[in-house]
């Protein structure tokens, strides 16, 4: 082989171990770091959002809001005291920044739980394939369940009631 074929071929090695490198040193960013979470607060000189446009409940819609959970309270763990209302369509529970609820819990995953709305009115509660578990009351959820009015959610430490 030539000389500038051997120099060739070993820059070429250089690069892809330090490209090896920066991998295996974002990797551990990553995880010593996390990812970074978004506060949902809006900051004093930021101008207030427009509020987006609801549409009109349909009939089963009104029929069916009266009797079920309107609002979901967190009684126990860091986040004690946060209530947050249901949204027919689904409240996503858990530690990404994409949920409703963003628990800041160690036994809580990205997405955990969600809490919906069926076809028929009835609310549901459903595990989304958490490490850790979805309980409701001292039951572990395996496939979606039906809640009500003072129905009580425990995610890792933290605890959630439904209420009216």
């Amino acid at each position: 082989m030539s000389e500038l074929t051997l120099t060739v071929m070993r820059l070429g090695l250089l690069v892809l171990l330090w490209v090896f490198v920066f991998a295996v040193v974002g990797v551990l960013r990553g995880d010593l770091y996390g990812t970074r979470v978004k506060r949902r607060t809006a900051s004093s000189g930021a101008t207030p959002a427009k509020r987006p446009v609801t549409p009109k409940p349909s009939r089963a819609e009104r029929r069916t809001r009266g009797r079920g959970p309107t609002r979901l309270v967190v009684t126990q763990g860091p986040l004690s005291g946060t209530t947050l209302p249901l949204r027919p369509a689904g409240t996503l529970i858990g530690r990404s920044p994409e949920c409703a609820l963003v628990l800041d819990d160690d036994y809580a995953s990205g997405r955990h739980a969600r809490i919906y709305q069926g076809d028929d009115g009835t609310w549901r509660v459903e595990d989304l394939r958490s490490t850790n578990g979805t309980f409701l009351g001292a039951t572990r959820l395996t496939e979606p369940k039906e809640v009500a009015v003072g129905s009580v959610l425990r995610i890792g430490q933290t605890v959630l009631e439904l209420q009216r």
